[in-house]
């Protein structure tokens, strides 16, 4: 009961945001895939995370919580409870924080959202989708993985392919100038296909955005 009453008082930060935490059944959680650090800071590779903090910024909503190898944070869209999740651990590894969060909140996969780069997009497109394979995306294979189920939504952000380099050091490298702009295009978009999606429901994102 102690080692209980230590978990709930270390992760909320007041009385009432403990005494509403475990009323989850219509939360959504917006998840953005990244690695951490300042070295992969705008990177292709962390466009999951700038597009959730941009997100998080735009609804006033603190991401500076670090539990279960995550940084987290909680807020209101709207009626809507979210909660927005950036995983700590490697990108390759992000689906067992992932799988972590969803258990201790019993959310519902239907509830939860991806934010992820994409290469097999242009710069600056995105796309909304229900459901779907990794498509090579070793962050989204991961968390198949780890919650045993491809049926959850995920939102890419296209961050170009590449010409010369292999597809690691391309992703891992920061866009040129063009590319930077185009993709920081689509970050803004991605946050109101987020917004969207909490609001209208997934279909209604896919239709406005894709």
């Amino acid at each position: 009961m102690e080692i209980f009453r230590f978990i709930k008082r270390s992760l909320f930060r007041n009385k009432d945001e403990l005494e509403t935490c475990f009323d989850m059944s219509e939360t959504k959680m917006i998840v953005g895939l990244g690695n951490p650090g300042k070295k992969y800071d705008r990177t292709r590779h962390n466009a999951g995370f700038e597009s959730v903090d941009l997100f998080s910024e735009r609804f006033g909503i603190g991401v500076d919580r670090k539990k279960f190898g995550a940084l987290s944070g909680q807020g209101q869209v709207g009626d809507t409870k979210v909660i927005v999740l950036k995983p700590q651990e490697y990108m390759n590894v992000s689906g067992q924080v992932l799988a972590t969060v969803v258990g201790f909140f019993r959310l519902s996969i239907e509830n939860i959202i991806v934010v992820t780069d994409d290469v097999a997009l242009d710069p600056g497109v995105i796309r909304v989708r229900k459901q779907g394979s990794a498509g090579g995306h070793n962050g989204l294979k991961d968390i198949i993985s780890r919650l045993g189920t491809y049926e959850f939504c995920r939102l890419r952000i296209g961050v170009g392919s590449p010409e010369f380099q292999d597809r690691s050091s391309f992703v891992l490298s920061r866009p040129n100038a063009e590319d930077r702009e185009a993709i920081e295009s689509g970050i803004k978009r991605s946050v109101s296909a987020i917004e969207c999606w909490i609001k209208e429901g997934a279909d209604t994102a896919m239709n406005r955005f894709n």
